[in-house]
């Protein structure tokens, strides 16, 4: 088994380079090998996770080279765990996007462009979740930054385009961070293997641990989307098409999430930061969702509620007790599925409704009844309607919370519902403005030739969608779902992995069975 860690790396590399020789011919072809990978991905994946929960992490040494000199892939639980549901996102949105037409017809989404990209993207994903060092952490960062940079400006509209350069330059000044992070850990320990620097970092000065560790969390802070660092997510997500979006949404800030969990148990556990973490997670819920509330683009909303629920998961691996770090992998594995089914129901809305501004929207529920159960349940899990995933994933946080008992984690406690019951509020408001009220009649409105929109143009309503699309929505939202009806295995699951994550003698001996050198 640990010979098959590699492969979801592997093989939409592999997949990737086939594609661009095929270049637009033969679309068929193209589809089948990337629906095939990527289910062959989910599938071992699942073996991965099922082998690292039985017989602890799993390691393949590329090359036979030993750590720290070659390259490690690991798999413990958490990583196959997130591995699992990354694989079942990128699977669903490849569906998704081929019944959208975005990759055979779409004239701003060329097949010969978005199916090799997309595939980079998910092997950037498989690496920085499989990675044992950082260096190799940041190189699967990199492939996955620079899929999305041309996924995200696909089409050159002027919208994507202006937004897309935000989200790179901002994506550049945190690798920038990340390297020398990377090079500050390395002149003063000699190695950036994970399971080495667990047992150097506690040797050095605390002024350059700390100096080192506040490098890697604004590095991790700024993908995870954690406010401050969130400013660039709402202007960046919106304008991209929304398979794009919908996995952006789903994967990328956790990747950011996982830095942070890793950083925070196995590289700088006890703590130091903590108080800023809390901080910083009650900012984050509360003006991530207090933005959620003026939005009139669901696709902002969406984006804005985003980044106040990474508040949640910022609070549990502030809190550092297993119970904490439990819950927060329970609600990563929640969010990562609700944030892309809404997503991917945000692009159904646009695509019957021909516009995502809710101002121009209504009557959906008696014209598209579908699509409304299809908003409705992922929207009342995101707000934490039990006995639903996204309440007792809530409600593990808070219960830490308040086993903790300090005065900042009481007060993240109070937000945390708070911000809960504000996402509620948000997302009824969609329901009542989207699909309640009457269908809104549009206003002719004159246009300046000479003035250029910098929005993009408004999509054809479409009295008919690809049952592609609909059936991959329907699958992500039944993936919310099962993490209800399966709450308690999956529960016992994430508890077993915190305590892996607590006590990370097996990662560490895995990885460097012979030590340190």
């Amino acid at each position: 088994m640990n010979q098959a860690v590699p492969l979801p790396v592997l093989l939409p590399l592999l997949a990737a380079g086939i594609k661009i020789m095929l270049g637009p011919r033969r679309p068929g072809l193209q589809r089948a090998i990337s629906v095939t990978v990527l289910a062959a991905v989910l599938g071992i994946a699942i073996a991965l996770l099922v082998a690292a929960d039985r017989s602890g992490p799993l390691v393949a040494r590329l090359g036979g080279w030993p750590a720290p000199i070659g390259i490690t892939l690991v798999a413990d639980r958490l990583s196959a765990l997130m591995l699992v549901v990354s694989s079942a996102v990128t699977l669903c949105v490849m569906i998704y996007a081929i019944g959208q037409d975005m990759a055979e017809r779409g004239p701003l989404t060329p097949l010969s462009v978005f199916h090799p990209t997309y595939l980079l993207l998910a092997a950037g994903v498989a690496d920085a979740f499989l990675a044992s060092d950082l260096f190799n952490l940041f190189v699967g960062f990199e492939i996955m930054l620079m899929a999305s940079y041309v996924l995200i400006t696909m089409g050159g509209t002027a919208a994507r385009i202006r937004a897309g350069t935000m989200y790179i330059i901002v994506a550049l000044l945190s690798s920038s961070m990340f390297l020398i992070a990377i090079a500050v850990l390395y002149a003063a320990t000699g190695t950036v293997n994970l399971a080495h620097l667990a047992g150097r970092i506690a040797e050095l000065p605390h002024g350059i641990a700390l100096a080192a560790q506040l490098m890697l969390l604004t590095a991790f802070g700024v993908k995870a989307a954690v406010f401050p660092l969130s400013m660039w997510l709402p202007d960046s997500y919106p304008t991209a098409p929304a398979p794009v979006t919908a996995v952006f949404a789903g994967l990328l800030t956790k990747i950011g999430i996982y830095g942070v969990i890793r950083a925070e148990t196995l590289l700088f556990p006890g703590g130091a930061v903590r108080t800023v973490l809390l901080v910083a997670a009650l900012l984050s819920m509360l003006v991530g969702v207090l933005g959620a509330m003026v939005q009139v683009d669901l696709k902002r909303l969406l984006s804005f509620t985003l980044v106040s629920h990474i508040g949640y998961m910022i609070f549990g691996v502030a809190l550092g007790s297993v119970a904490a770090l439990s819950a927060t992998v329970f609600y990563v594995l929640h969010h990562i599925t609700i944030q892309t089914a809404l997503f991917l129901v945000s692009g159904l809305i646009e695509r019957r409704g021909g516009s995502a501004s809710m101002n121009r929207l209504g009557g959906l529920a008696r014209t598209a009844p579908l699509i409304g159960v299809l908003f409705f349940v992922p929207a009342m899990n995101l707000g934490g309607i039990p006995p639903m995933s996204g309440f007792l994933g809530k409600l593990g946080l808070l219960d830490a919370g308040v086993r903790d008992g300090g005065p900042l984690a009481l007060v993240l406690v109070a937000a945390a519902v708070v911000t809960s019951l504000l996402t509620l509020y948000a997302l009824v408001k969609v329901w009542n403005q989207v699909f309640w009220r009457a269908p809104v009649v549009p206003e002719p409105q004159e246009t300046d030739e000479d003035e250029e929109s910098d929005e993009d143009e408004e999509v054809q309503p479409t009295i008919r969608l690809p049952a592609a699309m609909v059936g991959a929505t329907l699958v992500m939202v039944a993936l919310s779902l099962a993490y209800t009806v399966g709450g308690g295995p999956l529960v016992e699951l994430t508890g077993r992995t915190a305590a892996e994550l607590a006590g990370p003698h097996a990662y560490t001996s895995a990885v460097a069975p012979e030590g340190a050198p």
